[in-house]
């Protein structure tokens, strides 16, 4: 199945898309450098306003609020990654083929490395059935196009995902491939999440043990985008203050979601608990990371003691002096405020064509492993 991303399409067509472009260098992102003091940030109307703007696609700025539990301050990325080099696991929520991040996510894992040589990269853009092939590749008995021949890329992988994996390959640091294959969340979100009960005995282990389907801030949150309804976690037609059961299709959709979550969070223990003393920078889209749920809650559930930082990025970045919001100093760790990617579609005939398209690729999906 093709791996492209696409973006702001309704999040109730989102359940069914999948990510995303080749190589090139491009110059060394800039970040805000905050005042020699690092005030906290100015407050006006329960929003919080940076200093300058973000001047391009590549740079951002630092900001870190310690998931709302400290005032909001710029800081530099030494200072973020000194801090967060006393975590067992970083992970740094990406929004898709952003070069900004990108810039961001390499700076971080060479930074954080430099302060502990004991470092691996866990990716949700590798699945678990690849990871004999990406190992090949790492330890350097296979070349890249070999790799790329054994196993489907993302379409960014060349500008946003090989500067990553070639540090670790010559720093020789374990990559983890971290997520479920694609094919397994198809099968979950078309049947449930009994399909993995009947999955073959060698391909049972490419998904998580356990899956965490209680209810709970993330089942609310994804409810909310499955239905349109983003402010409420439910049916849009619903009264004020009534929440009706979600449809068979939208629960099979986060199982499907949850399926992904699991995998990458048992991935991550499992190789903290087969490597003792090292520590894990994962990426992953934001959404399975934001305000410490998804994969996040399930790392805790599965080892309460870890300790987990965040980096969440928001679009903010594109005003004179870009905004946050309370909810967003809740988000994460630190706040890596970027500039907004161009809108996809100028009109809404064009997002309607593309729903459309995206659509009919769907009813084609047959659940085949």
């Amino acid at each position: 199945m093709s791996r492209k991303r696409y973006r702001q399409l309704p999040a109730s067509c989102a359940l069914v898309l999948a990510g995303c472009v080749s190589a090139a260098t491009v110059a060394p992102p800039t970040s805000i450098s905050p005042p020699p003091s690092a005030p906290s940030l100015s407050q006006t109307g329960g929003d919080y306003a940076l200093p300058e703007p973000v001047s391009d696609l590549t740079s951002y700025a630092l900001v870190r609020t310690d998931g709302g539990e400290a005032p909001p301050r710029v800081v530099t990325l030494m200072a973020a990654a000194d801090a967060l080099a006393q975590f067992d696991v970083i992970i740094l929520g990406e929004v898709h083929r952003h070069a900004g991040v990108h810039h961001a996510q390499m700076a971080f894992f060479r930074e954080l490395h430099a302060r502990h040589s004991a470092m691996s990269l866990s990716m949700e853009q590798f699945e678990r059935d690849q990871q004999r092939v990406l190992d090949e590749y790492i330890t350097g008995k296979i070349g890249e196009n070999t790799m790329a021949s054994r196993i489907e890329l993302w379409a960014n992988y060349g500008t946003s995902y090989r500067p990553l994996v070639e540090y670790a390959k010559e720093h020789k640091l374990p990559v983890i491939a971290a997520n479920a294959p694609a094919m397994v969340v198809r099968c979950v979100g078309m049947e449930g999440p009994s399909f993995l009960a009947r999955m073959k005995p060698d391909q049972r282990g490419w998904a998580a043990a356990d899956l965490n389907l209680q209810d709970g801030p993330y089942k609310d949150k994804f409810m909310g985008f499955a239905t349109g309804d983003a402010g409420h976690g439910g049916d849009p037609n619903a009264k004020p203050g009534e929440k009706r059961t979600p449809s068979d299709q939208a629960v099979r959709a986060f199982a499907a979601q949850v399926t992904r979550d699991d995998t990458m969070a048992e991935s991550i223990v499992q190789h903290l608990q087969k490597n003792p003393g090292r520590k894990v920078v994962h990426l992953t889209g934001h959404f399975h990371s934001d305000a410490f749920l998804g994969t996040v809650e399930r790392l805790k559930l599965r080892m309460p003691a870890l300790k987990v930082a965040v980096v969440t990025p928001v679009e903010s970045g594109d005003a004179p002096k870009p905004k946050l919001s309370a909810a967003d100093t809740k988000s994460g760790t630190y706040l890596l405020v970027i500039r907004p990617l161009p809108a996809p579609y100028a009109t809404s005939e064009e997002m309607r064509a593309a729903i459309k398209a995206q659509m009919g690729q769907r009813r084609e999906n047959k659940c085949e492993l």
